[in-house]
């Protein structure tokens, strides 16, 4: 009967060193098979399981392939300490790109009805603004939800335009 435990040991750590590795930022390590390596995703299956998942490369580090040990970096962590790394959020546009984040607070950043900007110096800057209420939050990624820019009558001269945008903050 021992064995039998050890002969079960031994096939399972064997299989299990062939499989891939799929370290994600936070800590957390998920271990199954790669299947695909898209733009801003990855695409693997469970050990056991035969459905794909998708993770955004945004949430991983790194990936240990198990049958040749090859290590592929996949992303740096991006650290926001506060409003000060507001420059250092991303802004992501597809929910796909989120998979694998921790979703954080509604974010907003606009202009004044009332300004003296241009339609893309208003839109810079209610970008800046969702930023740094990300930032504030500690969270490195935005998925932006809206993006409205409201054109008044005279929007071809200072003060014509206002711009909102708004987003869910997202961590690690």
């Amino acid at each position: 009967m021992k064995k039998l435990v050890l002969l079960f040991a031994l096939i399972t750590s064997i299989v299990s060193a062939q499989a891939d590795k799929i370290y994600k930022h936070n800590g957390e390590v998920i271990t199954g098979k790669v299947v695909k390596l898209e733009e801003f995703t990855i695409v693997f299956k469970y050990d056991g399981e035969d459905a794909e998942n998708t993770v955004s490369k945004y949430a991983i580090e790194k990936i240990v392939y198990g049958k040749s040990g090859r290590v592929e970096e996949v992303t740096e962590k991006i650290v926001v300490n506060g409003e000060d790394d507001w420059e250092k959020v991303v802004i992501l546009e597809d929910k796909a790109y989120i998979s694998g984040l921790k979703k954080g607070e509604e974010v907003r950043g606009k202009t004044g009805l009332i300004n003296f900007q241009t339609g893309n110096t208003g839109d810079k800057k209610a970008e800046k603004k969702l930023k740094m209420e990300a930032a504030k939050l500690g969270c490195p990624f935005i998925l932006l939800t809206a993006d409205k820019a409201t054109v008044g009558a005279n929007s071809n001269q200072l003060g014509g335009s206002q711009v909102i945008k708004k987003g869910v903050a997202y961590k690690y």
